[in-house]
């Protein structure tokens, strides 16, 4: 009777404190990423369709989110404590999810601006706290290696606001869409931080961080890669519902293709860390950037539901892959600067992400379609992976 407790104890304490920490970092990736910033992307052609709002003005709301997102980044850059104060990290969650529903109570694009940039700053500053908690956590187990799962979450949040989306426009429309968005956002933190709490913090938890030293130069080759993708993917990222609701003939499948971003995303932050320890991450941060531009293209002349579901898989399969990979890789040369390395390689993503969405929106007004922009961010893509190739600074598989 003595071994019965042993032989129900099937999991380990500390893997199963590891899964609790890395469930609840996927949940909080959810909130702050795939519905507080993302899901922006299915609900624009609803704000078109009731409100006239042009793809201009969406392309500078999303400008102005991604521009938060630096000013996030930044702020724990030069700050590298906030990203070890829990007030800070509380005040972002509010602000992402209170942010996320009160778009709802205006028509007026200077206040949506004003709320897409807090809502940016938060996100920003939550998938720093996030990461670098959830990191330090299984670091501390010895499972680190897990981390890859925790982008999923972001996966995660944006199929299920590209299937609640339709629902809540269906009863509520726009409107409905950002407050029912803001109440499920509210939910996931509720229960992230009920499951990812842990009960005691462990022996140097609350140390102070050392101070970070100077960055490594091997960083910028794969900063500038990082800046590329930044620059490409949020075409995508911002317009991809838009361009499919557009098509003839595709509308209706306009938000499901949101979720298929979002299921692809999900397996995507294992599948690419994998090929990276089996091949080496040169190769697979190549293969990503080719897949995503080649899916990229396709969206230009994609007029039935095989190519535009190519576009949203090879969309979701890839971005949130490139960032497992990327910040892994920018860990791996700058060992013991973690968070000092998360903000750059953040900061030099987000500034690609403001200059894209305003500038691909002006130019598909001006052009009536959405060919050049899209054509540009694939070719900006490419360019990243030119800096990938000519990088020395990988190891070998």
């Amino acid at each position: 009777m003595a071994t019965t407790p042993a032989k129900q104890e099937s999991v380990p304490h500390p893997a199963r404190a590891s899964l609790r920490v890395l469930l609840g970092g996927m949940l909080g990736m959810a909130v702050a990423m795939g519905l507080g910033r993302f899901v922006f992307t299915p609900i624009i052609p609803l704000m078109q369709r009731d409100l006239g709002l042009t793809h201009g003005l969406a392309g500078w709301l999303a400008g102005l989110n991604y521009l938060g997102y630096l000013i996030g980044a930044l702020l724990c850059s030069f700050m590298p404590q906030l990203a070890r104060n829990r007030l800070v990290g509380l005040s972002a969650l509010l602000v992402t999810i209170i942010g996320t529903a009160l778009m709802a109570m205006t028509q007026t694009g200077l206040v949506w601006g004003l709320l897409r940039l807090a809502a940016g700053i938060a996100s920003a500053l939550l998938f720093i706290i996030i990461s670098v908690e959830v990191a330090e956590a299984l670091g501390r187990r010895g499972h680190l290696p897990w981390i890859g799962a925790l982008y999923g979450g972001i996966g995660f949040g944006i199929a299920l606001s590209g299937s609640l989306v339709p629902l809540f426009d269906w009863g509520w429309g726009w409107q409905g869409a950002w407050i029912g968005s803001g109440l499920i956002a509210a939910l996931l933190a509720l229960i992230g931080m009920a499951i990812g709490r842990e009960t005691a913090p462990p022996e140097g938890a609350n140390a102070v961080a050392p101070p970070a030293g100077r960055l490594n130069r091997t960083l910028w080759p794969l900063a500038a890669a990082y800046f590329c993708e930044g620059l490409g993917y949020i075409v995508s990222a911002t317009f991809l519902v838009s361009i499919i609701a557009e098509t003839d003939g595709l509308a209706f499948f306009a938000p499901y293709s949101w979720v298929a971003v979002g299921l692809a995303a999900i397996p995507s932050t294992l599948f690419w860390p994998w090929l990276a320890r089996r091949f080496g991450a040169r190769l697979a941060l190549l293969l990503a950037y080719g897949l995503q531009a080649a899916g990229i293209l396709v969206c230009i002349w994609a007029e039935s539901v095989p190519t535009v579901l190519f576009a949203a898989v090879s969309f979701g399969g890839t971005f949130l892959g490139i960032v497992a990979l990327v910040m892994a890789e920018g860990g791996r040369r700058a060992p013991g600067s973690q968070q000092r390395i998360a903000a750059v390689l953040t900061a030099c993503f987000g500034i690609g992400q403001i200059l894209g969405p305003p500038i691909a929106g002006v130019l598909a007004d001006l052009r009536h379609g959405f060919a050049l922009p899209l054509l540009l961010a694939a070719g900006t893509v490419l360019v990243g992976a030119l800096f990938i190739a000519i990088d020395r600074s990988f190891q070998k598989p």
